[in-house]
């Protein structure tokens, strides 16, 4: 079977490209982009675990990396990604850059989540004595909407980003609309492929919402 003279196979291997990437990638962004937004957090408040310098130096690295533009990202981890990858190509390689572009973006997202927390609970946890790990137990179940709302926001910039990341050898969506559709004049396989990635948008923002819906507490 064939699109527009291009076989069906290369639209099911450039998807799985990209859900490879988007996976390797959002993961590592929850891993460790939760907890960092977290620490942020919590060294930026008194009552916590305040701590200037280590606030400082975090909030700076959080800071620089979603000041590059992902394109230079890209090319700047080369390095990096030789070396954990052993390759600078396909989609293990893209997820390097995308992992680090990503864990920063949502870090930022959970520590605005936990912002939202009204006071009165932060003092009244902090009053009675519980313990730090206690009062995280207290945080996150407080911010998981917000943070739901951050993971489906932060899934959403690396569909896009992955596209951009097949540009320069990533694999994927972005690979498949650049050799088929740009190069070759196939304006159907362009526009099929943004009409796709329309659909995963929605798709994904419709799971987070109703997601996000059910761990708000003040929605029932």
């Amino acid at each position: 079977m064939t699109f527009q003279n291009l076989p069906i196979e290369e639209f099911v291997k450039a998807f799985l490209q990209t859900f490879w990437m988007l996976g390797i990638s959002l993961s590592a962004a929850v891993l460790a982009g939760v907890p960092l937004g977290l620490l942020i957090f919590l060294t930026d408040k008194g009552i916590f675990l305040r701590n200037r310098v280590l606030h400082s130096v975090l909030n700076t690295i959080a800071n620089v990396v979603r000041s590059v533009p992902f394109v230079i990202l890209l090319v700047a981890l080369l390095p990096l990604t030789q070396w954990i990858t052993g390759t600078t190509i396909g989609p293990l390689a893209a997820s390097v850059p995308l992992s680090v572009a990503a864990i920063p973006f949502l870090a930022r997202l959970v520590e605005a989540a936990l912002r939202e927390i009204p006071e009165g609970i932060l003092e009244a946890s902090v009053s009675t004595g519980a313990s730090l790990t206690l009062i995280i137990r207290i945080l996150i179940p407080e911010a998981l909407p917000g943070i739901v709302a951050g993971i489906t926001l932060t899934t959403v910039s690396l569909l896009g980003f992955s596209a951009m990341a097949g540009i320069v050898g990533g694999g994927g969506i972005g690979d498949l609309a650049i050799r088929f559709g740009y190069y070759r004049y196939e304006d159907g396989i362009m526009f099929s492929t943004v009409a796709i990635l329309v659909v995963l948008v929605q798709l994904i923002q419709w799971c987070g919402d109703k997601i996000r819906k059910r761990t708000d507490k003040r929605a029932g």
